[in-house]
């Protein structure tokens, strides 16, 4: 059986490693909490002529981030260092690894601070704490930013406790030491390994040093690029994911599904079902019929031999085109008459989209009559911890939840579906499970990003831009995740029935000096799945507003890029402007049929800029060919984590531009799987991809949603180039 907090690396704890505490290890707390950061970032120089100046957005005033980070710093000092009597350096991670590489940017942290070998800090992930309360949350760009103070003061108090330690073993001036190489070092050369200090450190209850993190000049680790800590148990399949988990007796099972979203079962035949040699149990749960069976395939065709009579869902009777008229009909109205000024007026559809994860959802169970143990990825532990004893009926302390790694999430894993109905099944049959989507079963009853209506007017007069409404309509998104719980622990805002529209100003923000700039949402209830998708509001509204930016530089007189720079009000954001016009050869002589586009985006205290090329000489194939893309997130702990997280979100923009989405068809989902579900493959994949990472500049911003909404303006500006239409509906080819 697995054990909890097993090592995201791979490795388990070696025989020479003594689980004892007191003198047989030591552990450090936070004693520093992060602080909040309110200024916006306006920076940059004067704005010309055109540009007259916009008031800041509430998100660049307050964020996600800072909510986030607020809520989470009461619980911080509960994180946990570990030094071993080997010299390993342990950390318990209260955060999701879901592939975007925070294990190796925590892993970073702590051996920079505490001068340890990088291969000497292992990260496991923390099981669900209750104590954590909002700081076990893995959401919105922010397991850096939020883990950037306390984790530094953590290793910091850390070292300096090994330093005291080895200063009164030596008898010499604590100032005069140092660490480096998972060592204490005298001005000599002398050495004392951590690991022999680990015994007197933890019975050190004063540092004789400054516990202090280290000046930015003096990072040596922090700042370079540096390839994953896990990346060899990934490849090589020694990364154990859920359906990996060995516990003894543990059952495979899958669940019988209604054709219709949200149906529900009526009735059901098993006799079949239970006559297939091997099927063990057949149970109802309230998402459907589940066949437990000594293997998947076996419980795969008992899943296929039942009779199921199903009641249709609440969706039954809309298609996409009833969803896209109740948008139309919610969105609020423009204000500025734009009766005498000039003026651009657009509206734009985006389609529902699946997250679709490489790893399907998947979770393992083991009910006892007063007791349970859960492994499931999931970025919000603490939450899934509560529904499930819940649902089981047993008390919070008597549930166990081990968060896995997972394969891929972009929001998915903000739920937790498939570890509730593992534990209905393990209670109901008294064995454990081990239960498993398939990939339909994601597409069809997973969560998915809401479809929007957007409505658009930019007025100008006189050379000026005077106004820029942006009205937004969603179909509702399901924040019951813990994000109200989060935003009213921080003491930013209350929670209520107006999440969504919270989430949506602590995010959304527009990055121009357009005058008088409004951005609004409105959400419609529609009875399906949805949740948090890669950048939630943002992908959509800030492809809508950077394709109005391209036709306003023409309606100017300007270049995009030119007229981009006249207005934009932060210097962080020119200069990645700048950085990829000059680095992706803008205004470069292309083919027919072949155009470049760009965008920027600025989210969570970070900003980005992205160029592509596109050859659209076969509108219904077109091949984004060519990718260059900038990124100031203040600080990059791990340049190379971050240039991959840009990658993925280009791959993520060129797929629900150009080709991915979800139909709606009477209340049912009509893709099944890649073979429809069109999500960007290899072949798709641009022929050349530059990411420039900018100079260090501050405290890290968040990155992991930050390279979406550019990229997606950007393939769609070049789109719209390339083709000479204007793309009004998304994606393009659907």
């Amino acid at each position: 059986m697995a054990a909890p907090g097993e090592p995201i690396d791979g490795t388990q704890d070696s025989p020479g490693r003594k689980p004892g505490v007191g003198r047989r290890r030591f552990l450090t707390f936070l004693v520093a909490a992060p602080t909040l950061t309110v200024a916006a970032r306006l920076g940059g120089s004067d704005p010309v002529a055109e540009a007259l100046p916009s008031l800041p957005s509430p998100a660049e005033l307050l964020d996600l981030g800072d909510v986030i980070n607020l809520a989470s710093k009461v619980t911080s000092g509960l994180m946990v260092l570990r030094v071993d009597e080997d010299g390993g350096v342990r950390f318990e991670l209260p955060r999701a690894e879901s592939g975007q590489g925070i294990a190796t940017t925590a892993a970073m942290i702590v051996a920079e601070e505490l001068g340890a070998r990088l291969g000497d800090v292992r990260v496991v992930l923390s099981d669900a704490k209750p104590e954590f309360m909002w700081n076990q949350f893995t959401a919105g760009s922010t397991g850096v930013r939020t883990l950037w103070a306390p984790l530094r003061s953590i290793a910091a108090a850390a070292r300096a406790r090994l330093i005291t330690a080895a200063a009164q073993r030596w008898n010499v001036d604590p100032k005069s030491l140092t660490t480096r190489d998972s060592a204490v070092w005298t001005q000599d050369g002398k050495r004392a390994d951590f690991g022999s200090l680990a015994a007197a450190a933890a019975a050190t209850t004063t540092a004789a040093v400054s516990a202090a993190p280290k000046n930015a000049a003096d990072y040596t680790l922090i700042g370079k690029p540096t390839g994953r800590v896990d990346a060899r148990d990934i490849v090589t399949g020694k990364a154990e994911y859920a359906m990996d988990i060995s516990v003894p007796g543990a059952l495979a099972t899958v669940v019988a599904r209604p054709p219709t979203i949200k149906g529900t079962v009526v009735s059901f035949d098993d006799k079949a079902a239970r006559a297939i040699p091997g099927v063990v149990a057949v149970t109802q749960i309230p998402s459907g019929v589940a066949v437990t069976a000594e293997t998947v395939d076996l419980a795969l065709k008992g899943r296929d031999a039942l009779e199921i009579v199903w009641k249709n869902g609440p969706a039954v009777g809309l298609s996409d085109a009833d969803v896209k008229a109740k948008l139309r009909a919610a969105t609020a109205p423009l204000i500025v008459p734009g009766l005498l000024t000039s003026k651009v007026d657009a509206s734009f559809d985006f389609a529902f989209t699946s997250h679709a994860p490489m790893e399907v959802h998947s979770a393992v169970a083991d009910v006892r009559a007063d007791r349970a143990e859960i492994w499931v990825a999931c970025q919000s532990p603490v939450m899934a911890q509560a529904d499930i004893a819940a649902k089981i009926g047993l008390p919070v302390s008597k549930v166990k939840v081990h968060v896995l790694r997972a394969g891929g999430s972009f929001g998915r894993r903000l739920f937790w579906e498939p570890a509730v109905e593992a534990a209905l099944v393990s209670k109901k049959i008294g064995k454990p499970v081990r239960l498993m989507w398939t990939r339909t079963d994601d597409v069809k009853h997973g969560r998915l990003r809401p479809a929007s209506h957007h409505k658009i007017r930019a007025t100008y007069a006189l050379g000026q831009m005077l106004t820029f409404e942006h009205r937004m309509a969603s179909v509702e998104t399901d924040l019951s995740h813990g994000f109200g719980e989060v935003v009213s622990a921080s003491g930013a805002a209350l929670s209520g029935p107006g999440d969504g529209l919270l989430f949506f100003h602590l995010s959304a923000s527009n990055p121009y000096h357009f005058g008088v700039v409004t951005q609004l949402l409105t959400e419609v209830p529609v009875p399906v799945n949805t949740g948090s998708w890669r950048s939630v509001y943002s992908a959509g509204l800030r492809t809508a507003e950077e394709m109005v930016v391209d036709e306003l530089a023409a309606k100017f007189g300007k270049n995009p890029v030119q007229f981009r720079m006249s207005v934009l009000k932060s210097q962080r954001t020119k200069d990645v402007l700048a950085k990829v016009a000059k680095e992706g050869e803008w205004g470069k002589a292309m083919p027919p049929g072949c155009a470049q586009g760009v965008a920027v985006h600025e989210e969570y205290r970070s900003s980005t800029a992205c160029l592509v090329e596109i050859n659209a000489t076969d509108p219904k194939a077109p091949r984004v060919t060519r990718a260059t893309i900038a990124v100031d997130v203040g600080r990059a702990i791990n340049p190379s984590g971050l240039k991959a997280q840009m990658m993925g979100g280009l791959m993520d923009a060129i797929s629900t531009v150009l080709q991915a989405g979800v139909h709606l068809d009477d209340g049912r989902v009509r893709e099944k799987s890649f073979a429809d579900f069109r999500y960007a493959r290899q072949k798709d994949a641009p022929l050349r991809l530059d990411v420039f990472v900018m100079p260090a500049n501050g405290e890290p911003g968040g990155a992991g949603e930050l390279g979406v909404p550019a990229a997606a303006g950007a393939v769609a500006n070049a789109y719209a180039r390339a083709t000479g239409t204007k793309p009004r509906s998304f994606p393009i080819n659907f």
